[in-house]
């Protein structure tokens, strides 16, 4: 099937290059002239294990191609797939605009029959709006005739990290689709999928745009009820490790999502709340729940500024002093630092006039990006690197690659023995006998 994905970011690009690589001739497009240049070169915007692999095999069979031209987007595909971003506006909602932007150009150039595929992450009642947006721009043409077509919501459930696998092996297909036409074109598009059992689940348009939101709020909610036993845990002397065993031994909870830490982030959780809350407030009906989860979160990722600061007595004694980071993307596997927890630590730091020697395996770049070039701010080649001269150490980011450190090595860089660790990857006993004062979340100090 020809296929044209409008959007090269995160969701885009992965849709696109695997959809190519199970036999589909794919075309991307995407405004960003300098972004496809890149693509064309092989040169990827993201940095997602697998990827790029896919990218350059498909490249050179010539079943995935690239163009910054709308009109030639939508000549090629039979399916057009929207997944361009859907940032967060001020008041918390969804931005629309570039969904919209695109909606409009599938109308002005469409020439048959296609479906519209919202990928992008979208309040519910978007997709109805695509629909009306493209029919208006075919109503504007004079050559357009009588041109039908579908509007299907069909979201990702890709993790950052794993995109790849998620895509190549999902789990489910959610497709919310009007009519029979849209349904048999899905699963066409989605054959390769089911071959061993059924993984595609129909309903109406508006139930798959909710199932996307309501999947992300139901993880973040776990991720911020743990961190709250957590901070209870460690005020009452339990240690929150026993109880994640504990309560994920119960099959009606499981042991997905129940890790304390540091708090959530990256460019789904934290939005899709956001967006939801913003959209019941819209419907004069207040969701008091997704605002909890929001603000827990945004308390936890302030916790580990709170250790250090406690530590040494004071924000005000962290004035002068310098911190080793570990881990600056969201989560491992990625190099996506938005709205990581690293962040907010480091900029508390500088605002209490402290320096930081940063490491992550692939986030350098993006951070380099983020923060440019500033004297309070070393991005080290290294993680032992990082730790020359600092005061601590603070973890915020699980790699493998800090889980069995050179503990030694560890103790000659750094001025004394202290780890604030916001992912829980190591002992506290072990840490308490070898002399190094120790802070994790939810476990006694």
């Amino acid at each position: 099937m020809k296929v044209s994905v409008f959007g090269t970011g995160y969701v885009g690009l992965v849709t696109g290059a695997c959809l190519a690589e199970i036999g589909h001739s794919v075309l991307c497009m995407d405004v960003d002239e300098g972004k496809i240049s890149r693509l064309r070169e092989g040169v990827l915007p993201i940095w997602e294990p697998g990827l790029q692999e896919i990218v350059q095999r498909n490249v050179e069979a010539a079943s995935l191609a690239f163009t910054t031209e709308a009109g030639e987007a939508v000549r090629h595909g039979e399916i057009h797939i929207i997944a361009v971003g859907t940032p967060p506006q001020a008041d918390g909602g969804a931005d629309l605009s570039y969904v919209f932007d695109v909606a409009e150009a599938i109308g002005s150039s469409m020439q048959d029959y296609c479906a519209v595929i919202t990928k992008s992450t979208v309040p519910v009642g978007t997709s109805r709006e695509v629909a009306r947006r493209v029919q208006a721009a075919l109503d504007r043409r004079k050559d357009a005739g009588a041109i039908s077509f579908d509007v299907v919501s069909n979201p990702e459930f890709l993790k950052e990290g794993a995109a790849v696998g998620d895509f190549l092996k999902p789990d489910r297909i959610i497709v919310g689709a009007a009519s029979e036409r849209a349904r048999t074109l899905l699963r066409a598009l989605y054959e390769p999928f089911n071959r061993s059992h059924e993984r595609m689940v129909f309903m109406d348009v508006e139930s798959a745009e909710l199932t996307k939101y309501a999947a992300n709020i139901m993880l973040a909610s776990k991720i911020s009820v743990m961190n709250e036993i957590a901070n209870v845990a460690e005020r009452v002397g339990a240690d929150i490790e026993d109880v994640r065993k504990g309560i994920g031994s119960d099959p009606r909870i499981g042991y997905h999502f129940i890790y304390p830490g540091a708090g959530y982030g990256g460019s789904c959780f934290p939005k899709d709340v956001r967006a939801l809350a913003r959209l019941a407030s819209t419907l004069d009906y207040r969701a008091e729940l997704l605002e909890a989860i929001e603000n827990v979160n945004n308390r936890q990722k302030a916790t580990l500024f709170g250790k250090l600061a406690r530590h040494f007595g004071g924000a005000e004694a962290l004035r002068g002093r310098t911190f080793a980071v570990w881990g600056l993307s969201f989560k491992p596997n990625t190099d996506d630092m938005r709205e990581a927890p690293s962040r907010t630590l480091m900029e508390a730091l500088w605002q209490a006039g402290a320096r930081v020697r940063a490491f992550d395996p692939v986030a350098m770049d993006e951070a380099a990006r983020l923060y440019g070039s500033r004297p309070d701010l070393v991005l080290c080649e290294d993680k032992y690197g990082a730790l020359n001269g600092a005061d601590a150490l603070v973890i915020c980011t699980e790699w493998q690659q800090f889980r069995a450190p050179d503990f030694g090595e560890m103790e000659n860089r750094l001025k004394e023995r202290l780890i604030v660790d916001g992912r829980n990857l190591y002992s506290p006993q072990k840490m308490r006998s070898e002399g190094w004062s120790y802070y994790s979340v939810g476990r006694p100090a």
